[in-house]
């Protein structure tokens, strides 16, 4: 992506899944999963906002449109042979 905010997002939504699969499987997960659950929370408020952004990304918009307008140049071209 060269969107700077979607890099950083999905920056923050990684650390999020890593921290909380560190939780989880850590030793003190099974004494209490407060911390887990914690995690989980920030991951998907993490996750949440990347695909808002995402959204409303003109970058991610175009690259979408391109994708969408070669799948649709490639059916019309298998259509008509």
């Amino acid at each position: 992506m060269d969107c700077p905010i979607c890099r950083n997002l999905e920056q923050a939504f990684n650390a999020g899944l890593r921290e909380y699969t560190e939780a989880r499987s850590s030793a003190c997960y099974q004494v209490s999963k407060r911390f887990a659950a914690i995690k989980n929370v920030d991951m998907e408020r993490a996750r949440y906002e990347l695909e808002e952004h995402r959204l409303v990304c003109a970058t991610t918009v175009r690259a979408v449109a391109l994708v969408m307008k070669r799948n649709v140049s490639m059916n019309l071209k298998l259509l008509a042979t």
